[in-house]
């Protein structure tokens, strides 16, 4: 009898496990909606990654556009720890799980974004194969030394963190690199300051994609003030 409970019991906590595991059947997407990426690893920053998440994921309560669907993606299934502490179980594991296709790559910074992360080919690899085809990649911090790392900023005007324009200067010394702005967006790629100035950059693409009315509605529902005439940034233009 001890047998037959103990078998059973295995075979539940299998089938829980199974389920939790599959990543792809747990998402619930809009078919109807953009797809945003949100690129997460242990010591990621909880604001460069909640801000921008926060304002996509408000579009469905905008009547009129077309939605945006918000999603983690990590090199792994069990969860990632903030650098904060903030523990997060990843939507899918971009290792194994079958992704849906990406529109909106969002780099957020993490802790080790200028040593050790950039030695991870995977992720470097992964970043450059959906960059083909996203219609915008953004990065918030830090998270432009990913970008560059992967090749897609070469050619193109970008930003980080202000402390670390420095050594972002000195790690990719061939880049046109930006200082004193809050952002820039040359072609589909828009590289922020970051810190809570990631909700500016990422209102900034709101209006790009939707309009100024939709951006305005999407900061207030934030209680956020939006006049992009007030946000020091750089424009070079939407095209390569």
């Amino acid at each position: 009898m001890n047998m037959m409970i103990r078998s059973t019991m295995l075979i539940f906590y299998l089938t829980i496990y199974s389920c939790h595991s599959d990543k792809s059947n747990s998402v619930k997407l809009n078919v109807d909606a953009y797809n945003a990426a949100f690129l997460i690893m242990d010591g990621v920053y909880n604001t460069e990654l909640t801000a921008p998440y926060d304002i996509f994921q408000h579009t469905k309560y905008r009547d009129g556009i077309k939605p945006i669907n918000v999603f983690t993606v990590a090199d792994k299934s069990s969860f990632v720890t903030s650098f904060e502490g903030l523990k997060i179980i990843p939507d899918y594991n971009y290792l194994k799980d079958l992704l849906p296709s990406i529109d909106i790559l969002v780099v957020p910074s993490a802790e080790h974004h200028l040593d050790t992360d950039l030695d991870n080919k995977q992720m470097i690899n992964w970043v450059q194969k959906v960059a083909k085809n996203a219609k915008y990649v953004t990065s918030h911090c830090d998270g432009a030394f990913v970008l560059a790392k992967a090749g897609l900023l070469e050619g193109y005007e970008s930003t980080t963190f202000p402390s670390d324009i420095s050594n972002y200067k000195e790690m990719f010394p061939d880049l046109k690199v930006v200082s004193d702005v809050l952002f820039v967006h040359h072609g589909k790629y828009i590289t922020s300051a970051g810190g809570a100035k990631s909700f500016e950059a990422s209102l900034y693409l709101m209006e790009k994609m939707y309009g100024q009315e939709i951006a305005k509605r999407l900061a207030k529902g934030l209680v956020i003030d939006w006049d992009l005439d007030k946000v020091p940034h750089r424009y070079v233009g939407d095209k390569n």
